[in-house]
């Protein structure tokens, strides 16, 4: 009895459970059953899941504190996510959840959801697809809870979702008349009235209307409960105040972050700090207070973390007050502080640049900007204005290491032997003691780190393990890795010192005969050697002169380019005048002295007359003296002007004069060396010697053009040339001529000595008139092959055989008789006989019948 009563029992349950477990049926048991499973088990592991992937994204978010911080911390890409890309795998999870949820416990029964944690599963699965940034479909289920479930009291929850998808589409007009009619028709509780209003915020601070996002930041502030929401949107109100030049009401918002304290994260005390100080005037009388205020900043051990920002503030701080020496120590400071904030180091190495642009040390502010461009994403308005400025002192940086090179090395050449030997031994004694000093400084920093590591816990734990085992060694190592040498990719050579990211600290203003090869490349015993310097000392007499001539022609370039891209004319002036007193070219007398004129007059000097008569009694048949007697005359004949000849010299280039071109381009570059339309016709004069002189003195030329003028768009474009077409052309080797089968033309050439250039022409013209007689549609030209040799060439023959035709028809007919000596070539072997110049291995390997 007692066993069928058990099974009795156990039967009932069990129909009960069955019967629980079904989604069609509308009972008490049903319900509850599924609401509960869906609560308890599936529902709240999408949770936790949503909540870790929430935490780490914040916890990687780095907030850019100079430029308007966005409402809610979400590091966002330019793109939209696609649902078959690869997503955050806790979203992935809290997806599967909330799907899991819909599909085995949603009890639509007579189009109505009897589940109440149905709608809880939808906003889940939107919010995790809005996280992975898959938008459109988390819209989707925003929508569907807002259209489905009327009587749920998530619905103001999903409406607030809803329209901060909306923003992340670019639909802040909607999402503001969406929240605007939420705020209209529905009683919200605080939370959500924050949340609410904060959105507003973002979509006003999107339609680029500060004044409004304010007002909404400020209910935002009031309503939230949660205490670091209200530092973020102090901090928020405070950039907008400031963008709108309100400086009293922007430091009461950050005062407000201030007051705070513990309760926001520190990193919105800190920035407010750093902003109410930049809000403040430096005057006399507080100039003593603000420096208190900062070294309070600087020494509070809580604030260790964001040392970067506030040696950066001190720097400017100090720059302000003229103290540049010690600006510049906290600059470097804030560069060794900063960890993974490119921002930040984009602006210390900004500031460093300008100031050493400011004191004309172009070449220490390049390398400067070389560090602003690592530090800045590309293709952004900040990107191309230092990469503008960079390029504008690449030329700078080339021609004053030139000079400076030749400087040193014909000063060591002017000296006895005896001095330079002196001179040596004190470099080595220089280059020995700064060693020493470097080696004794990374002892102490090494042992002071493995002390203080030691001492603690981790320290403790680890003792006596291999390095490689021990956690905290190898941290600590892999930190001073970092401090050192930057992040240096996995390679060979990896410590040389031309790598980005070493810092530009000290640039050596001395260049020795040692330069040239790399500090690590040296060994011990070359580089504390007298004999080892004194042997790359040159000797040869024609060698230091090649080094005067490259010295006055950087120094004229720099003359130049000091006065023209930078406008400093005393730089300019002291260059062109060491120019004249360096007894230069001839070719670099007249246009120096013509822009000293220039600069001189310019400044007001008296010096100008005094140069004017120079170039006007010494150079009177110049085209600067024409300008200086006549300026009007000169400018309304523009005949000689430097446009006009080089338009000249293209139309000769057209015209296949090519050997006018070049002589032509030669005369014109050294006739205005130092203009900017030089480039241009060294890019004719490489041109002319590729169509006449082939492949290889092209590319010789087209080096020169791109070496020489790396910065102008004649030098890229021969770059670009060098890269892309030279390839193209180098391939030397003929196709045979069989089997073509009608895929490439043919063409009859007929030689002409270049002196016989009357016969070729009149040749020309008989083939163009048997062209039209014979209704062909080929085209004839006159094509220059090299100084002595020209063709006469037919183009357009669908094969080799309707070539051949051709030469026959004509030898035959009566009207033209022509048996000139010709040849039928395969186009692309053409093309390779004028490249290359190759026409006699052409005809010997094609053209020759073989035995």
């Amino acid at each position: 009895m007692k066993i069928r009563g058990k099974l009795i029992l156990f039967g009932i349950l069990g129909g009960l459970a069955f019967n629980a477990c079904s989604t069609k049926k509308d009972a008490f048991i049903n319900r509850n059953w599924h609401a509960l499973n869906t609560k308890y088990n599936t529902l709240y592991n999408g949770n936790l899941a949503f909540e870790e992937g929430r935490n780490a994204l914040h916890e990687s978010y780095r907030d850019n504190y100079w430029e308007i911080l966005p409402v809610e911390r979400l590091q966002v890409t330019e793109d939209l996510k696609l649902d078959s890309e690869d997503n955050n795998p806790n979203f992935i999870i809290a997806e599967e959840k909330a799907t899991k949820a819909i599909q085995k416990h949603s009890m639509d029964i007579k189009d109505e959801e009897r589940n109440p944690q149905t709608d809880e599963a939808f906003l889940l699965l939107g919010k995790a697809r809005y996280f992975d940034q898959r938008y459109i479909p988390a819209l989707e289920s925003f929508n569907y809870i807002l259209r489905k479930y009327v009587q749920s009291d998530k619905l103001n929850e999903a409406t607030i979702w809803r329209e901060k998808t909306n923003l992340r589409l670019d639909n802040a007009e909607l999402a503001l008349k969406n929240l605007k009619r939420l705020f209209k028709f529905e009683s919200l509780k605080d939370q959500e009235y924050a949340d609410a209003r904060a959105v507003m915020a973002q979509a006003y601070i999107n339609l680029n209307a500060p004044d409004t996002a304010i007002q909404q930041l400020k209910i935002a502030s009031y309503y939230t409960k949660k205490n670091p929401e209200k530092g973020r949107y102090y901090f928020i109100i405070g950039q907008l105040y400031n963008q709108l030049g309100f400086k009293d009401s922007a430091n009461y918002a950050f005062d407000k972050i201030i007051d705070l304290n513990r309760k926001s994260p520190r990193v919105y005390m800190i920035n407010a700090h750093l902003q109410k100080i930049q809000n403040t005037e430096l005057t006399e009388e507080n100039k003593e207070e603000l420096l208190e205020y900062l070294t309070d900043l600087e020494e509070n051990r809580e604030n260790r973390p964001f040392l970067d920002k506030i040696y950066r503030q001190i720097a400017e701080y100090h720059l302000e007050t003229e103290a540049d020496s010690l600006a510049l120590v906290y600059y470097n400071k804030s560069l060794r502080a900063t960890r993974g904030v490119p921002q930040l180091n984009a602006l210390n190495y900004e500031n460093l640049a300008e100031y050493n642009f400011d004191e004309n040390q172009y070449k220490t502010s390049g390398a400067y900007y070389d560090s602003v461009l690592t530090n800045l994403p590309e293709n952004t308005k900040k990107y191309r204005s230092v990469k503008k400025k960079l390029d504008n002192l690449e030329d700078v940086i080339k021609y004053e290491d030139i000079a400076q090179y030749a400087d040193s090395v014909i000063t060591l050449y002017s000296m006895s032997t005896d001095d330079q030997i002196a001179y040596f031994e004190d470099y080595i004694a220089e280059i020995k003691k700064k060693d020493e000093e470097a080696a004794a400084k990374e002892t102490k920093r090494q042992l002071a780190g493995v002390v203080a590591f030691g001492e603690t816990k981790g320290g403790k734990k680890n003792k006596g393990k291999f390095y490689f085992y021990n956690i905290t060694s190898l941290g600590y190592g892999k930190t001073d890795f970092e401090q050192r040498w930057g992040d240096r990719e996995l390679e060979d050579n990896w410590r040389w010192s031309n790598k980005n990211k070493v810092l530009p600290d000290a640039l050596e203003g001395i260049a020795t005969p040692a330069d040239g090869i790399e500090a690590s490349q040296l060994t011990q015993e070359q580089k504390y050697s007298v004999a080892f310097y004194m042997d790359r000392l040159p000797t040869e007499v024609s060698v230091i002169d090649s080094l005067r001539s490259e010295r006055n022609f950087a120094n004229y370039q720099l003359g130049l380019i000091y006065k023209e891209k930078f406008k400093e004319n005393l730089l300019a002036a002291g260059k062109l005048e060491t120019v004249l007193k360096s007894d230069p070219e001839e070719r670099l007398i007249l246009p120096s002295k013509y822009n000293l004129y220039k600069i001189y007059e310019e400044e007001g000097s008296p010096l100008a007359s005094d140069m004017k008569e120079n170039i006007i009694q010494n150079h009177a048949d110049s085209r600067y003296a024409e300008i200086l007697l006549n300026p009007q005359a000169v400018l309304a004949d523009n005949s000689d002007s430097p446009d006009a000849q080089y338009a000249q010299l293209y139309r000769r280039y057209q015209n296949q004069e090519y050997l006018r071109v070049i002589t032509g381009a030669e005369e014109n570059i050294n006739k205005y060396t130092g203009d900017p339309i030089v480039p241009k016709f060294e890019m004719l004069k490489a041109n002319a010697i590729g169509r006449l002189q082939g492949y290889n003195n092209f590319k010789e030329a087209l080096n020169y053009v791109a070496l020489t003028y790396p910065n102008n768009p004649e030098g890229k474009k021969a770059e670009q040339m060098i890269a892309q077409q030279l390839p193209k052309l180098e391939p030397s080797n003929f196709s045979p001529e069989t089997n073509t089968k009608g895929r490439e033309n043919w063409k009859v050439v007929f030689p002409f000595k270049t002196s016989d250039n009357e016969n070729a022409k009149s040749l020309k013209e008989k083939l163009e008139k048997s062209i039209v007689d014979l209704r062909y549609k080929n085209i004839v030209s006159k094509d220059i092959y090299n100084l002595e040799d020209q063709f006469v060439v037919v183009h357009g023959f669908k094969s080799k055989d309707f070539a051949l035709g051709y030469v026959e028809l004509l030898k035959n007919n009566k009207d033209y008789r022509i048996d000139n000596e010709n040849f039928v070539i395969l186009s692309s072997n053409y093309k390779i006989v004028q490249v290359h110049k190759n026409l006699q291995e052409y005809k010997k390997e094609l053209l020759t019948p073989k035995p």
